[in-house]
């Protein structure tokens, strides 16, 4: 497909804020016509529309990576089944509520529990924690982020009182995400998943990956048409980047700068959207959280996990913050923020799009 004009391409631009969604062809040609002005003009606009919904707070998310056992066995992941080089760790309850307890006073009012999807935790313990941490801290959001289960398992969640659910998925593409993923796994459950949450009552949260192992335009074309029609109320997206223990080892790494023209596109699809400026995007890129909200984010995920295992969670290589305490990382992220002229804000962060409740 030939490139657009800059003319053809701003027009393009201006039809999404308009009408929120463009034809899989006018989205394979913006991605392909990106230009550093190109990016300007939309970055202009995805700015002011988040400027419009959620001022200048940005969103504090409290992450506790609470195990890094996963039963299965995706290639691009670092606490893959295969993987026996991975340091593996569980969080008992206590652990878990101890960091609640910190990160609550830092002010975080959202907890998100994220995990391999590890069967030692059963349903009868999930929904114990759950229950507690939502009877210690009743003015928090608290949101789940241990991939695909039973429709009965996540009613049963809500039920007890979880209000978000995070679950990628990853890429829109049937052929495509069957290269990133063991036969074990189709995209057709993910979807599946996606749609019980959302008719259970959660607020949900998607995303994928960029420039995943043989990714094409129209593949990311595909995934911005599966999320206008799954109408998320929070989007998570974020670079590839490899694991050196994983198959994809040797495999290019996704740019920063096509991450952020996609999460510009994205804030002019899903205006009220909660879009986080991940912590891949922090790792690719020094400035990479910063270039994010000014590209439309208005979420940043903090690690709360205990210090002594967060090296342990890696999905990638190189990430960032696994050193620092919980204290450190607020810290930073404040002064980041403040840096570009955004505020940090003690809120639970809920999205404008309303629902029973929010992401």
């Amino acid at each position: 497909m030939m490139k657009q004009t800059m003319e053809q391409s701003k027009q393009l631009i201006d039809q999404l804020e308009e009408t929120h969604v463009l034809s899989k062809e006018a989205f394979i040609s913006l991605i392909n016509s990106r230009t550093p002005e190109l990016s300007d003009y939309l970055f202009e606009k995805s700015r002011r529309i988040r400027q419009e919904h959620y001022g200048n707070d940005v969103y504090l998310r409290g992450l506790i990576e609470f195990t890094n056992y996963c039963k299965n066995d995706c290639l691009y992941c670092g606490i893959r089944r295969s993987n026996k080089n991975a340091s593996r760790y569980r969080l008992t309850k206590e652990q878990i509520l101890s960091c609640c307890d910190e990160g609550y006073s830092l002010g975080f009012r959202t907890f998100v529990l994220q995990g391999g999807e590890d069967s030692h935790y059963s349903d009868e313990m999930l929904l114990d924690l759950i229950r507690e941490i939502k009877t210690c801290y009743p003015d928090c959001a608290l949101t789940l982020s241990i991939g695909e289960r039973s429709y009965a398992s996540y009613k049963a969640f809500y039920e007890a009182g979880a209000d978000r659910y995070l679950l990628r998925h990853e890429t829109a593409d049937p052929v495509h995400y069957s290269k990133l993923h063991p036969p074990s796994l189709t995209l057709e459950t993910r979807k599946k998943c996606l749609m019980d949450l959302k008719n259970i009552g959660y607020q949900v949260g998607s995303g994928f990956m960029v420039g995943s192992p043989g990714q094409t335009s129209a593949q990311l074309a595909e995934d911005l048409l599966f999320l206008h029609e799954l109408q998320p109320q929070m989007v998570g997206i974020g670079p590839f980047i490899a694991h050196h223990d994983t198959p994809f080892a040797l495999e290019e790494s996704g740019t920063a700068e096509l991450t952020l023209f996609l999460l510009g596109l994205i804030r002019l699809m899903l205006p009220t959207a909660l879009l986080p400026a991940t912590t891949a995007l922090g790792t690719i890129d020094p400035l990479g959280r910063e270039k994010g909200i000014l590209a439309g984010a208005n979420v940043v995920m903090p690690n709360l996990s205990p210090r002594e295992v967060r090296d342990k969670y890696l999905l990638y290589d190189n990430k960032i913050c696994t050193g620092d305490e919980a204290a450190e990382c607020r810290q930073c992220i404040d002064g980041r923020i403040s840096s570009i002229g955004y505020q940090v804000v003690v809120d639970r962060g809920d999205s404008k799009l309303g629902g029973k409740k929010n992401v």
